[in-house]
């Protein structure tokens, strides 16, 4: 529901954020990696474009993370934060996953396993892997520098919230909002209610 000024409790986004939806994406993309370890930067990306291109196709995205503009492209902001050990929740994150912060690398330690991803999502992880496992890093970075989104919420060298309506606007689905929206008021009604 949205608060007064137009803005959601969460700055920008209606979603509940799903720390073990995340933790299970995360892990689903490793586990492709040879080493079950890969750039962080990397991860982070293909996360925030599994979670953009998710929210054209099914109106949700997969993390319901928020999303944020910053100097190295768009990214989630609680998995930047997990990923960077800044959030609170970091205990149970760092139970499947390291961060090698020389390096700039995370690594699967632990399986969260895939239980609360459905048919769609590990699809949709899939599809985002295999059409970025060949790119490093800094490609896919300048690749993110591309998306209407963030142009649009450059923040020069600090950070800034996406609107949901920028992120709808750069796929084609802004005349969706209003169904996204009482749609993701539903579901954080029921999850208030019922628990994820």
């Amino acid at each position: 529901m949205l608060i007064p000024n137009g803005q959601y409790p969460r700055g920008g986004m209606p979603f509940d954020f799903n720390q073990v939806k995340t933790a299970q994406a995360t892990a689903f993309l490793l586990n492709r990696s040879h080493r079950h370890r890969k750039s962080y930067m990397k991860i982070i990306k293909l996360l925030y474009i599994a979670d953009k291109e998710s929210l054209k196709e099914t109106g949700r995205p997969i993390t319901g993370d928020r999303f944020v503009a910053m100097k190295k492209g768009p990214v989630l902001s609680e998995v930047y934060d997990l990923i960077k050990g800044k959030s609170s929740g970091s205990p149970a994150w760092n139970k499947f996953f390291r961060t090698h912060a020389g390096l700039f690398e995370i690594e699967l330690v632990g399986d969260p396993g895939t239980g609360k991803l459905n048919r769609y999502e590990t699809d949709k992880l899939n599809e985002v892997w295999e059409r970025y496992k060949n790119h490093g890093k800094w490609r896919v970075v300048d690749l993110t520098h591309d998306f209407p989104e963030w142009k649009k919420n450059d923040p020069g060298e600090s950070m800034k919230p996406i609107p949901l309506s920028d992120v709808l606007e750069a796929v084609g689905a802004s005349h969706r909002q209003a169904n996204i929206e009482r749609d993701a008021a539903e579901q954080r009604a029921f999850n208030h209610l019922f628990g994820d």
